[in-house]
């Protein structure tokens, strides 16, 4: 009798049932890789939307607007809305696009509460991202951002407890506010310049970091161990709201200006610029005097346009 073994063991057949299992196997395998692939090209097709050229051609597109949230610039109303004078500057933009060139613009906000990771995140982002946080322009950030025209001139304010003496010169720092320590907002202008100040005339005084303006408004108004840099506006509002706030203006610093910010790699700058210089340009038009009487009031408002005015 022949001894079976797996060298002369007759094959059988799959049942058919195995058979057509394994077609089916088979085609929903090759259905998964075109339908990753799709995927992964559509992607891309939204990705290159993001960019002016594609928008521009196709008649429609989306920019996504990173923004660190601040009263009056970029804040949620009573009806759950985000508003406020780089929210309506920015929406302008998308109405004079489609007005000019009729391309649609979708606006994606998305809000980031720490300036550093806002600012880290535009520096990092590809096309079609735009930020705005109250960004002061210099020289240095130029190197890594794109800036739109300037929306607004800056004062900033060094300010204190309202118990604490008056400062009549920044030469008098440490005598007038011995005792008290620098409160910076960190990775912002405002640490650079404290540093800077208390380097030239109060190098004993330590630096305490503070992550938000409302952070370091607090700390002021709870005891008069501080002193820091914020800006006008923000010391204007927190006096309104009977916070008790003392600024020194000898130690003002003037002449910066905010702007909108976006990646190097960004193809809407020109056309942001050309929303700018409209008419007799952004900051001269009755629009802009408006948004800022709307969600600044009257006195704010007047003393920035005048601030703009000086420029």
């Amino acid at each position: 009798m022949e001894t079976l073994t797996k060298a002369n063991m007759p094959v059988r057949p799959l049942p058919h049932f195995m058979t057509v299992r394994m077609q089916l196997s088979n085609a929903i395998m090759v259905l998964l890789l075109i339908l990753l692939q799709a995927c992964g090209n559509s992607g891309s097709r939204h990705n290159e939307s993001n960019s002016w050229p594609a928008a521009l051609k196709q008649g429609h597109g989306t920019l996504k607007a990173l923004y660190v949230p601040a009263e009056g610039f970029a804040y949620h109303d009573a009806s759950g809305q985000l508003t406020g004078v780089t929210v309506d500057i920015l929406e302008d933009f998308a109405v004079f696009v489609l007005e000019t060139y009729g391309v649609s613009v979708e606006i994606s906000f998305v809000k980031e509460n720490d300036w550093s990771v806002f600012y880290q995140s535009i520096t990092e982002a590809s096309d079609g991202v735009i930020g705005f946080g109250n960004v002061t322009i210099t020289p240095e950030r130029k190197h890594t951002l794109v800036f739109s025209p300037p929306y607004m001139t800056n004062i900033a304010s060094l300010i204190t407890h309202k118990h604490a003496p008056l400062l009549s010169s920044p030469k008098e720092l440490g005598q007038s506010f011995a005792g008290r320590n620098a409160l910076a907002f960190e990775g912002t202008l405002h640490e650079s310049r404290l540093r800077a100040l208390t380097d030239l005339y109060y190098p004993e005084a330590s630096i305490v970091m503070a992550h938000s303006n409302d952070e370091i408004i607090e700390k002021l108004s709870q005891e008069d161990l501080y002193f820091a840099y914020i800006d006008l506006y923000n010391f204007y509002r927190a006096q309104k709201r009977g916070i008790p706030l003392k600024r020194h203006p000898a130690a003002d610093i003037t002449g910066e200006q905010f702007g909108y910010i976006m990646p190097l790699e960004t193809s809407w700058g020109e056309v942001m610029d050309a929303y700018f210089q409209v008419g007799e340009g952004l900051l001269q038009s009755a629009r802009y005097r408006d948004i800022l009487h709307t969600h600044l009031g009257s006195e704010l408002a007047n003393m920035i346009i005048k601030a703009n005015q000086a420029e």
